[in-house]
C-alpha cells in the first residue's frame, strides 16, 4: 500500500476548481471503464459527511483497482476540476487507509434533526392511535430494546431518499405528520391504519440495509426484501397480542405490501383500499420531495440558473431559492 503524508481533512463542501487536494473519503462506488482509446479508467464516487463528489483515475488503473474496493476509506491526492458544471477529482495517488483510525460519521452524512428529538415526537403519535390492537402492534415495535436504537440510526434508502443516519425516522415523521392533516381534512380516513402505515411502511429496513460500515443491502435484505420483513414482524408482534383480529393483520400488512403504488415498482400488490392507496401516494410524495431538495441544493453550488439534467425527473431544475427571492 502507497502511503501518503497525512494531512488535515478537506470536506467535500469546501472543494474549489483548480485545488489541489491530499484528503481521506469514504469508496461508496467504484468501477471500472476502457475509453474510446481503448484505455483503462476508473470512475469512483467518494463521499464524507458533507457530500458526494465523483473521482477519476487515469493512470496506474490496473495498480491503484487492487488496492481497495467499495467501502473502503482512501487517501487521495488529487486536482479539483469542473466538468459539466459539477466538480470532480482528478486522481493521481491513492492509498487505502484503516477504517479504525477514524470515526465512520467522518464520512457518512447525517439528518440535520437530533433522532432523540425525532423519536420522542413519533412516540406522540403513535399513543394517539385508538384502536387498542395497532396501538399495542405499533408500540410494542417502538418500544422494543433491539428496535428502537436501530431506528435512530437506519437511512430510509441506500442512495435516491433520506439515505442519511436517521434517514429512515426523518422519512417516518414527515409521513406521519402530512397524513395527520390529510386525516383531518379527509374525516372519511381511518387514521389509525394510516398512522400505522407511516410507521411500518419502511420498518423492514432496518434489517434490509446495512448502515454499521456503509449503506448497503444485507442478504437477507437482498432475498426477501424490506415488505416481507415487515409482515414477518407484523406476524411476530400480533401474536403476542391477545384477541389481534386475523383480518386487520391482514388489511396491515396490505398496506406493507401495496405501498410502492404499482406493480412495476416492486409491490406485489396495489393498493386496494383508501388509507392504503393514501400511504403510497405520500410515501412516494415525500421521497420525491427529498431527493429533488437534495438534488437542488448540491446543483446550487454550481452558481448556474439551472441545473444539470436529472435523469430521474427527466428535466433542468430552476435553481432560484424562490422562498427568500420572493418572501
Amino acid at each position: 500500500m502507497q502511503d501518503l503524508n497525512k494531512t488535515p481533512r478537506t470536506l467535500v463542501k469546501d472543494l474549489k476548481d483548480k485545488e489541489s487536494v491530499q484528503s481521506v473519503f469514504l469508496v461508496k462506488e467504484k468501477n471500472l471503464g476502457v475509453g474510446k482509446t481503448g484505455k483503462p479508467f476508473m470512475s469512483l464516487v467518494l463521499g464524507d459527511n458533507t457530500g458526494n463528489i465523483d473521482g477519476r483515475v487515469w493512470d496506474q488503473v490496473d495498480e491503484f483497482s487492487k488496492e481497495f474496493d467499495t467501502g473502503d476509506v482512501i487517501q487521495v491526492k488529487a486536482s479539483v476540476q469542473v466538468f459539466q458544471n459539477r466538480k470532480q477529482l482528478i486522481i493521481s495517488k491513492i492509498a487505502r487507509q484503516e477504517l479504525s483510525s477514524y470515526q465512520l460519521s467522518d464520512f457518512v452524512m447525517s439528518s440535520s434533526k437530533s433522532p432523540e428529538d425525532m423519536f420522542a415526537e413519533l412516540m406522540i403519535y403513535a399513543k394517539e392511535i385508538q384502536n387498542e390492537h395497532i396501538k399495542m402492534l405499533v408500540l410494542s415495535v417502538l418500544e422494543d430494546p433491539e428496535i428502537k436504537p436501530m431506528m435512530f440510526k437506519a437511512p430510509a434508502a441506500k442512495t435516491i431518499h433520506h439515505a442519511w443516519y436517521g434517514g429512515l425516522l426523518e422519512h417516518i415523521l414527515s409521513i406521519i405528520k402530512i397524513l395527520k392533516g390529510l386525516s383531518e381534512h379527509y374525516g372519511f380516513l381511518n387514521r389509525d391504519l394510516l398512522y400505522f402505515g407511516a410507521i411500518f411502511h419502511d420498518i423492514g429496513k432496518l434489517w434490509e440495509l446495512e448502515y454499521e460500515h456503509m449503506f448497503n443491502y444485507t442478504s437477507r435484505g437482498r432475498l426477501i426484501g424490506h415488505m416481507e420483513i415487515a409482515c414477518e414482524l407484523i406476524d411476530k408482534k400480533s401474536n403476542r397480542i391477545m384477541g389481534f383480529p386475523a383480518d386487520l393483520k391482514d388489511i396491515c400488512k396490505h398496506i406493507i405490501l401495496s405501498h410502492h403504488g404499482k406493480l412495476e415498482y416492486g409491490s406485489p400488490k396495489r393498493p386496494k383500499f383508501i388509507e392504503a392507496f393514501l400511504v403510497a401516494f405520500v410515501d412516494d410524495l415525500d421521497s420525491k420531495m427529498s431527493t429533488l431538495n437534495s438534488f437542488i441544493t448540491s446543483e446550487r453550488g454550481s452558481n448556474e440558473g439551472w441545473s444539470r439534467y436529472n435523469d430521474l425527473f427527466e428535466r433542468y431544475f430552476l435553481l432560484d431559492d424562490l422562498k427568500e427571492k420572493y418572501k
